[in-house]
């Protein structure tokens, strides 16, 4: 049975909208990327059924706000602004970079799904059972992720100059 996205729109869109507004940091960005969440849903109604609705919605809108920074810093919009933002924030820059070549280096290996219960439950603060059943795995499966995360940050770290 097909899922009836008008009614999963008018129940968890306030939450889908709370969780890009979250992640993305900007109100016009959240909207649009609310509506690509509900725009996947749509296109997948039929092979969906309504068991885990939230979860899946959660889920799907974490990965929707997380591709759009990805998508954002690779392809800035307006590369003028780009390059004041950076300008502007030039203090911090030695720190923020050596905080992203870290992650680059700890998230290199890992599955995608890994980036996500990271930021689920470090960043986010849900539990481990509200994460795992955010993305659809174990406690124990998340928990496993988690320790080996923090072992590779701890190795990576003993071998940063």
């Amino acid at each position: 049975m097909a899922l009836d996205v008008t009614s999963l729109y008018r129940k968890y869109g306030p939450m889908v909208l709370r969780r890009c507004k979250t992640i993305l940091k900007d109100e016009e960005e959240a909207l649009d990327a609310m509506q690509d969440v509900f725009v996947q849903i749509v296109r997948r109604a039929e092979q969906l059924d309504d068991r885990g609705v939230s979860s899946l919605l959660y889920t799907t809108a974490t990965r929707v706000c997380l591709n759009r920074l990805r998508s954002r810093r690779r392809r800035p919009q307006d590369p003028a602004t780009d390059r004041l933002t950076q300008i502007a924030d030039a203090a911090e820059e030695v720190d923020q970079s050596h905080a992203r070549s870290l992650l680059g280096r700890l998230f290199r290996d890992e599955p995608e799904s890994t980036a996500t219960i990271a930021a689920l439950h470090l960043h986010d603060g849900l539990t481990l059972e509200q994460t795992a059943d955010a993305v659809g795995m174990s406690v124990s499966g998340v928990r496993k992720r988690l320790r080996k995360l923090k072992s590779s940050l701890g190795a990576l770290e003993a071998t940063a100059p």
